[in-house]
């Protein structure tokens, strides 16, 4: 039975009318930030995850484990529903079956997979290779089957459009959703035309992905409402921006030789602790010590 207030189901109800933008959280602090600054849901990119926790490049070496961890570190401290990416699920359809049992406990909304074959590629890079269509609707049957609450969003995501055509994309599209997917994904598609065309084609709720530097056109939410796409991930914005500013302020302090021209770029002490709630730690502190000469 479905319940009312699940991550799934917040995520769910958090799509219709314009097109749901969903920013990516490279950690629970940024997830924060993403939840303070109104949005509505996170994304766990597989990309992001690689090179902001580990320093690799998203070619699937990360854990089951690891990725499960991270998830749960998001989901205790923000009540964003999210989205995570579980790239082609770690293994065959039982191995997808077990992946969608530990994110669904960690707490996630969502879970993402994807037809490539492994070793996999960026979604927008050349070089890729996918499984048979068949072979990925075993996972999204098992995936479909695995989850507890049937408002838990099974996301499909396709790489055919940069390997097999556009064509074979929107087949695809329409094998996994009869397999059990809720929502799907067309990674890559390279002009408005084309993602006119996949919303016209697939009539299920469609997930954009709006990442910098790649083949897709940065559209925007009103752009990609007026096209029919109910979300639009911006996997590594936060991440690109963050390390670009930590770049630019290293290089400055290693010319200047202080970080005092950096000040005013700064996150201040006080915004620091407002986001972690420091004062929320510190009352409840008081309140057992009180609690402690009162006994």
């Amino acid at each position: 039975m479905t319940k009312v207030d699940t991550p799934g189901a917040r995520l769910r109800q958090a799509v219709g009318g314009a097109t749901l933008l969903v920013p990516g959280a490279f950690n629970a602090l940024t997830a924060r930030l993403i939840e303070r600054a109104g949005f509505h849901a996170a994304y766990l990119s597989g990309a992001a995850f690689s090179a902001g926790a580990l320093a690799l490049p998203d070619i699937g070496l990360f854990t089951l484990s690891e990725l499960v961890e991270e998830a749960e570190r998001i989901g205790r401290r923000t009540t964003l529903p999210l989205i995570v990416d579980a790239d082609t699920g770690f293994g065959e359809a039982v191995n997808v079956e077990r992946t969608i049992v530990e994110l669904e406990a960690a707490g996630a909304a969502a879970v993402q997979l994807e037809d490539q074959r492994l070793p996999k590629r960026c979604g927008h890079l050349s070089g890729k290779s996918l499984v048979e269509s068949a072979e990925m609707t075993t996972k999204i049957r098992a995936a479909a089957a695995a989850r507890r609450d049937s408002s838990f969003v099974i996301l499909a995501r396709t790489d055919a459009r940069g390997v097999e055509g556009f064509a074979s994309a929107v087949d695809r599209a329409k094998a996994y959703l009869d397999a059990g997917a809720d929502w799907v994904f067309p990674e890559a598609l390279e002009t408005p035309d084309e993602f006119a065309k996949f919303a016209a084609a697939v009539k299920a709720p469609l997930v954009a992905n709006m990442t910098e530097f790649g083949r897709s056109p940065l559209l925007s939410r009103d752009e990609l409402t007026q096209l029919g796409y109910a979300a639009a991930l911006l996997p590594v914005t936060t991440l690109r921006t963050a390390m670009k500013a930590v770049a630019d302020a290293l290089a400055q302090i290693q010319a200047d030789g202080t970080q005092r021209a950096l000040v005013p770029k700064m996150q201040t002490r006080q915004e620091l602790y407002d986001l972690l709630d420091y004062a929320g730690y510190e009352a409840r502190d008081r309140e057992y010590f009180q609690g402690e000469s009162q006994s």
